[in-house]
Parts: C-alpha cells; sequence; structure tokens
C-alpha cells in the first residue's frame, strides 16, 4: 500500500497493479486500478502508453482524454462535462497523462478510463479495465457491546469509537475527534465511559476541513432504531427493500440481553398496526430478512393498496424488553412517471455532444433496465444515451425494459412559422407584431433577429412575439427567428416593407385626382360633342333653305297642283 500525497486531503492507493494493455505496438497501463480518497480531497489518476511515432509517415497521436461514460459510439470527455467543470486537468507529458480532480465529492465515484485517438481510419486506443475511484466520507462507528471484565456498571458502560471509512486508512494517520465540539488529539479509536449524550465527530489530522458527520452518543440503557429512509417510492409490479438495523444495551436488570423475536408491522385505515404475517393480502410476497442487527423487509410484486406506513418491532426474553419507537417507514406505489433530463458538453463555440439521462420518479430495481427507443425503434439500454446532433426529424423516449411506462417524447424544434400582424401594407408609425412558432420538447426559446446590408445579424427579442412600435421606413428588411432547445435549433425567415409617409400622401393626393377630375373630363368632352352636334345640324338646315331658293319653278308648280286639287274637289261637291 502506498500513499500519494495532494494539494487537499489525501487518496490512498489500494491496488498498485500496473496493467498493461497491448494492442499491435500500442501499449497503455495504469498505476493503479483502485485508489479511494476522502471527500473535499484531490485525486491524480495516471496512465501510460507507448505507440509507433509515426505510421504511414504521418503523426499519430491526436487527442488524449479521460472519460467515464460511453454509450452510441460516443465518448464523453470529462473536459466538457458540466458537473466536472473547472475541477478536472489532464496533464500530459512524455507519453503519460494524468487526470487531476479537484475538491471530490461522492458523486465523483466512478471507473475512470484513458482513451487516445490518432490520424488512422482506425487508430483509437482505450484503457478498457479503466481505474476505480471511490469516493468516502469519514464516519463514527461506535461499539456498545465492548466487554471489559474489570469494569462493570449496571447505569455506565465502556464503548469504542472508532473513526473509519469504507476503505482502508494508513495506519501511521493522527486523528482529531470533537466531542461536544472539544478538539481531542486521539488515534484512529479510543474508549469512553458513556454517563450522559454527547455529540462526536472526526477529522484526520491536517485535514481538519474534511470532518466527519456528528453522531449522539446516548447512555448504555438507550434503545434504538434507524431505518436507511423513512419515505420510500417504488412502482407498480417491483420489489422493494425496507431496511432498519437496531442497537440494544448488553445488559437490561442485571441480565444479558438476546433478541427473540423481530417482526413488521402495517398501519391500518384505523391507525391501527397489524403484523404483516397475518395480512392475507401479502401472503407469498413478503419476506423477513435479518442478521446482525439489521432487518430487511422485502416486497414483491407491489400494488398500489400497498402504499402505507410500515413498523419495525423487535422483543427479548425478559419482561419489558422490546423496542419500535422512530422505525416508520412510509412507503409510496406508484407510476414512475419517467422523465428525459438533457445535458450538453460546455466545449465552445459548439457542444461536441448531447446527453440524454433517463429519470424515473422512483429508484429503478437492479433487475431492470432503461431502454432508449430513436423514431420508436430501440437504440440503447443504458440510462444515458449520447448523441453528437439531432436532426430535426428526429425524436427520443425511454421507457422500462418490460414495462409500459414511456417518457415523454423529445424533439429537436421544427421550422418555425413566422407571421406578421396586421398584414398587407405597412405604414409608417405603425404598430406591427411579428410571432415565431415551432413545436419541439421540451420548449423552445426563440429569439429575434435582423439581418443587416453587410449580412450582420443584430439579435432583437428572445420572445416568441416581436413588437415594433412605431415603425420607420428604415424597419424595412428581412426579419428572421430561431428556435432552439437543449436538442437543436431552426429558422425561419419574413420580410417586411414599410411604406413612407409622403408616398402614401401623394398616392392619396393622385386617387383624389383622378376622383375629381374624371367626371370634369367627362363633362368637357360631352359638352364639346353637344357644341359640335348642334353646330352641324344649324349648318345642315342653312344648306336646306339655300337650295329651296334656288329652284322656284319647282315651288310655283307645286303650288299650282294644289289649287287644281282643291278646284276638283269643289266641282264634286
Amino acid at each position: 500500500m502506498s500513499v500519494t500525497a495532494a494539494t487537499s486531503g489525501f487518496v490512498v492507493l489500494l491496488l498498485t497493479v500496473t496493467v498493461v494493455q497491448c494492442e499491435n505496438g500500442w501499449d497503455l497501463s495504469y498505476t493503479s486500478t483502485e485508489i479511494c480518497a476522502l471527500r473535499g480531497s484531490t485525486v491524480d489518476i495516471t496512465c501510460t502508453y507507448t505507440y509507433p511515432s509515426t505510421l504511414n509517415n504521418l503523426d499519430t497521436v491526436q487527442e488524449t482524454f479521460w472519460f467515464i461514460q460511453e454509450s452510441n459510439g460516443i465518448y464523453v470527455d470529462l473536459r466538457t462535462d458540466p458537473e466536472y467543470a473547472g475541477r478536472v486537468e489532464n496533464l500530459c507529458e512524455n507519453n503519460k497523462c494524468t487526470l487531476r480532480i479537484n475538491n471530490l465529492t461522492e458523486s465523483d465515484s466512478a471507473v475512470y478510463k484513458f482513451r487516445l485517438t490518432t490520424n488512422q481510419p482506425t487508430g483509437s486506443l482505450t484503457g478498457s479495465a479503466g481505474v476505480t475511484l471511490s469516493v468516502t466520507d469519514l464516519h463514527v462507528q461506535v461499539n456498545r457491546s465492548v466487554q471489559d471484565s474489570n469494569y462493570y456498571h449496571p447505569r455506565y458502560m465502556k464503548a469504542e469509537l472508532r473513526c473509519q471509512s469504507s476503505c482502508r486508512l494508513p495506519d501511521h494517520l493522527n486523528y482529531v475527534w470533537y466531542k461536544n465540539q472539544q478538539k481531542v488529539i486521539g488515534r484512529a479509536s479510543y474508549f469512553d465511559i458513556v454517563r450522559r449524550p454527547y455529540r462526536v465527530s472526526c477529522a484526520v489530522e491536517g485535514h481538519e476541513d474534511f470532518c466527519s458527520r456528528s453522531i449522539l452518543v446516548g447512555s448504555p440503557h438507550d434503545w434504538s432504531v434507524s431505518c436507511t429512509s423513512t419515505k420510500i417510492c417504488a412502482f407498480r409490479g417491483s420489489t422493494v427493500d425496507i431496511n432498519c438495523t437496531y442497537t440494544y444495551p448488553s445488559r437490561f436488570q442485571y441480565y444479558e440481553t438476546t433478541v427473540r423475536e423481530t417482526s413488521w408491522f402495517i398501519q391500518e385505515s384505523n391507525g391501527i398496526y397489524v403484523n404483516l404475517s397475518t395480512v392475507p393480502e401479502y401472503s407469498g410476497r413478503v419476506e423477513n430478512l435479518c442478521g446482525n442487527n439489521k432487518c430487511t423487509l422485502r416486497i414483491s410484486n407491489l400494488t398500489e393498496s400497498d402504499s402505507t406506513v410500515y413498523e419495525f418491532r423487535f422483543r427479548g426474553f425478559q419482561p419489558g424488553m422490546g423496542y419500535s419507537r422512530d422505525s416508520k417507514v412510509t412507503l409510496s406505489v406508484t407510476d414512475p412517471q419517467l422523465q428525459v433530463h438533457v445535458r450538453r458538453s460546455t466545449a465552445n463555440p459548439s457542444p461536441t455532444w448531447i446527453e440524454l439521462t433517463c429519470h424515473s420518479r422512483c429508484q429503478l430495481p437492479d433487475h431492470l433496465s432503461y431502454v432508449w427507443y430513436n423514431n420508436k425503434k430501440p437504440v440503447g439500454r443504458k440510462r444515458y444515451f449520447h448523441l453528437q446532433h439531432l436532426d430535426a426529424e428526429d425524436s427520443y423516449h425511454c421507457a422500462i425494459e418490460g414495462h409500459s411506462f414511456p417518457s415523454a417524447t423529445l424533439d429537436a424544434p421544427k421550422v418555425p412559422t413566422v407571421s406578421v400582424s396586421p398584414s398587407g401594407e405597412l405604414m409608417e408609425g405603425s404598430s406591427v407584431n411579428l410571432t415565431c412558432s415551432s413545436e419541439a420538447n421540451p420548449a423552445a426559446k426563440y429569439t429575434w433577429y435582423k439581418r443587416s446590408g453587410d449580412t450582420r445579424v443584430q439579435p432583437l427579442s428572445e420572445e416568441s412575439q416581436f413588437v415594433l412600435s412605431s415603425i420607420r421606413s428604415s424597419d424595412s428588411g428581412e426579419y428572421y427567428c430561431t428556435a432552439e432547445n437543449e436538442l437543436g435549433r431552426n429558422s425561419a425567415n419574413i420580410f417586411i416593407t414599410v411604406t413612407w409617409k409622403s408616398v402614401i400622401v401623394l398616392n392619396i393626393i393622385r386617387v383624389t385626382l383622378v376622383v375629381l377630375l374624371v367626371p370634369v373630363l367627362v363633362w368637357t368632352l360631352w359638352s364639346r360633342m353637344k357644341k359640335t352636334l348642334s353646330l352641324k345640324s344649324e349648318a345642315n338646315e342653312a344648306v336646306e333653305m339655300m337650295e329651296l331658293d334656288n329652284c322656284p319653278e319647282y315651288e310655283n308648280d307645286a303650288a299650282a297642283a294644289r289649287t287644281e286639287d282643291t278646284e276638283e274637289q269643289e266641282d264634286l261637291v
């Protein structure tokens, strides 16, 4: 075992066996395959590799990085992961790369792998074994059943307190104990006579900032039950485990104590607790698994009617020896209500990956897995799914394998629909509304731009509706809106033309003149035509008179004829 110092805190190399991976002249090895580190400390994970300096007369290695997640052929570089932003470094020199992670949290516990890529079509190498990092926290363990033949008191008991973590720490470390916030230097463990309750915590000397959580140490007559969780959520058809641990004094009323029975009860509608073993609805579906002061109630094939309060009880052989306080757990059985969370890499100027993670309202049992669907076709069976890009026609959703509980479908924004109101000719000084809408899930965020003559764009609004108040002719031009969510973006444009007021006035004058002048022109033409017709009629009459004056014989003959006719009529009479 060896210890590696870090900038803050410390790490322990649990297994320092070098792992070598050889592949056609490429060698890759990790200094350690298992590392344990305390919360808040800094850890270095180191890998060395060798490779042919050139291949086909070209330099080979182009990129080196560390990752913990891979799916769909995409490896997520930790430096682009938002959860590690500002906390990771990849320090490479002379074919040796070290991943340094600062300010460790328990969520950093994972298997870290190294990968290098080359300029060759098939040139990449991944250290598939990886390094398992366990981030733990110090905690205080109290052993109340310490037997000491030289000490016995019916009211007090000698107890051992130990500062430890989930991985073994070096033996040479010194520890700091805080008893009711009073600092005491000590070793990894010490003995104490417990006379009254007090709070205690511990830390490694020199790293007091990473202290354990304090616990309450009570008197030896305290009975206690501690359940892993007081509220548990599970979904229909699954199996749930309810875990409780219990403690009791080694002696009770001068007798050594022995637990005789452990049992589980449920709260019925009338508030009365009934032993679970007597309820027919649970027959064949429940188990009580006990050992080392820990009991687990396992319920299979859950139904919504199983939603109730469960209570753990234990009792011994001596009269009055029993305990059930603080042992109630509320179970809620429901549908998983799957949701998809979306993350994008922090690489600039554009993300290098998109991560979809399937989340359930209840924790998924180990024997079940998630299934990812692209356009209703299964494409992956992990909790997360990675993409480099998403086409507008693609949609994704997740489900639980073997169960009909699909999540909502995720879609990148479709091509937006843009509109202008009012429609038609836009007059200078009026108000105009530009509206943009797109189908997307998650809902799209909108941005309006105006394109200038030199192809530059100006962001104008981040709302789906953009209002232009008292527009001017200079507002004419091309406007376009982008609809964007975590999965992608799309855009559409619209042109508007604003008519200058003076032009409108001139058009009104022209129309007015046309309306007024047309009747005048028609009347003038009609008058001229009438006058022309009148002159022509007078001229014709004058011509006829002249013709009559020029023919007197014709007139005399006519008069004579009329006279003769009159005389003939008189003779007849």
